[in-house]
């Protein structure tokens, strides 16, 4: 899956999720995406700019944690995803990935 597929899905499913209250990015090491829900709605962008809370990963480790393939506690363990900042927002992240 290319990145502007997985940048167009965040963004469908960021629109119906309830706002995350601070904001988020998602590192993938070339790529980020920002997720800004401080506001009345998750506001979906590229821009490379300080969130409350990083969490890198690689594309394929977030592809399987929006299908429900990868566990997140268990990637989070093993070092596939890093968390940098406010871990509670992190923990938000999975209400993006609801239908």
């Amino acid at each position: 899956m290319a990145f502007e597929q997985i940048l167009e899905g965040l963004k469908a499913s960021a629109a119906k999720a309830s706002p995350l209250g601070k904001t988020l990015k998602l590192d993938f090491g070339d790529n980020k995406i920002v997720i800004d829900g401080s506001g009345d709605s998750n506001l979906v962008s590229t821009e490379d700019k300080e969130t409350d809370t990083t969490v890198s990963m690689d594309q394929e480790t977030f592809i399987g944690l929006a299908t429900g393939n990868v566990n997140p506690m268990m990637a989070f363990m093993s070092g596939k995803i890093k968390v940098k900042g406010d871990m509670s927002v992190a923990t938000k992240m999975q209400s993006l990935f609801k239908p």
